[in-house]
């Protein structure tokens, strides 16, 4: 997506996760244990991936598109398809999206990926879009510093 910035990825807490388990330091049931109503949010709402469980190896994952924001008002919290969130970057402001993936065999689940989507990111054009954009030089705050060592 062309508006997507201040991505979040969850890869190594899941590689951390995985090799506890692995370990014995963490049991199965502690990471399998998806709620009934994230399970209903991946079967309904939930775009299918080609990639297989890492608990039971036996189910593809779901991927959950879950959504905050103030704009939102009463939709904040509601899962929604991948589809849907482009038409939503257009008409909102700004929102954040989190990206949970869920085997409905197991009950794994575990948050992969957050990030920001709406129209803020289109005012500047294509660098806004990418945190390395101007913005991120200019800045002289504590801001900017965080944003220059998120970079590296």
């Amino acid at each position: 997506m062309r508006t997507q910035r201040q991505v979040v990825d969850y890869s190594l807490r899941k590689r951390a996760l995985l090799r506890e388990l692995l370990a014995g330091r963490v049991g199965t049931y502690d990471v399998c244990d998806a709620s009934p109503y994230l399970k209903n949010a991946a079967r309904f709402h939930g775009e299918p991936t080609e990639q297989r469980c890492p608990i039971c190896r036996s189910e593809n994952l779901t991927h959950v598109h879950y959504i905050y924001g103030d704009e939102l008002k009463q939709s904040a919290g509601q899962a929604r398809t991948l589809a849907e969130l482009p038409a939503l970057a257009m008409t909102m402001r700004e929102f954040q999206v989190f990206v949970v993936e869920v085997c409905l065999g197991c009950d794994w689940n575990h948050l992969i990926e957050q990030y920001l989507l709406g129209r803020d990111g289109l005012v500047g054009g294509p660098e806004s879009g990418s945190d390395q954009g101007g913005a991120a030089v200019s800045d002289t705050g504590t801001g900017g510093r965080r944003r220059r060592e998120a970079q590296r």
